[in-house]
């Protein structure tokens, strides 16, 4: 086995290489803007680490989201190419889910990351393998009460720490994590895997626009 990860749902533009074991290379970078320009070079960094070739891949793993329409859009792209390139599958995973089992918290909490227009896409958790609600997006204060008490995973809780005052790390997304999750429910039979598609929550900012002036001849 030989997973390639990558996510760019969030901030974080991350991918990871995992053997079955152990992850064998990764690499992340913040930059909110630039998912489209620093995906390939990555994932050709990660596979130079390894000292492996691109056709040594037996699956592709990548975030689904919930996340902004463009950063999202890329990672999901990239990985449905590899998957028509090399004959490989794409499993697909909530990028909430590999922050929680980066935390490696067993306790329950929650996970909340930057949802930007003040919100934050969230989910709750028993413990770090599993979520026990559905991804949402929603303003901070409108939940804070019902996470009251409870650790709250990601750059959501430090975003907005009047809402979650136990905010704990990781703070960003990581392939490594997402790529180990992926492998340990390979092993166990391939369940808890959702089709290769973006998980949006809400319409992309970009709109159009309304009463525009035509100026084709009539």
């Amino acid at each position: 086995m030989l997973l390639l990860a990558m996510d760019t749902a969030t901030p974080a533009v991350t991918v990871a290489l995992h053997d079955g074991e152990a992850v064998v290379a990764s690499s992340g970078q913040v930059d909110a803007r630039r998912h489209g320009e620093l995906l390939l070079p990555a994932v050709d960094r990660v596979l130079k680490e390894a000292g492996l070739k691109l056709d040594a891949v037996t699956g592709i793993v990548v975030g689904v989201g919930p996340g902004p329409y463009t950063g999202l859009r890329v990672g999901l792209v990239t990985a449905a190419a590899f998957s028509s390139a090399l004959g490989v599958p794409v499993h697909g995973l909530c990028t909430l889910d590999g922050l929680a089992y980066a935390s490696g918290i067993d306790e329950p909490f929650a996970v909340a990351t930057d949802a930007r227009r003040k919100e934050v896409y969230w989910a709750r958790y028993a413990d770090s393998r599993t979520r026990v609600t559905d991804a949402a997006v929603d303003r901070p204060a409108e939940i804070a009460e019902g996470l009251a008490g409870l650790p709250v995973v990601g750059a959501g809780a430090r975003l907005y720490p009047e809402a979650f005052p136990d905010a704990r790390d990781p703070e960003h997304q990581s392939a490594a994590a997402l790529a180990a999750l992926a492998a340990e429910r390979l092993a166990a039979g391939g369940e808890g895997f959702l089709d290769p598609l973006p998980m949006y929550l809400r319409r992309p900012d970009a709109q159009v626009p309304k009463n525009y002036k035509v100026v084709t001849p009539k």
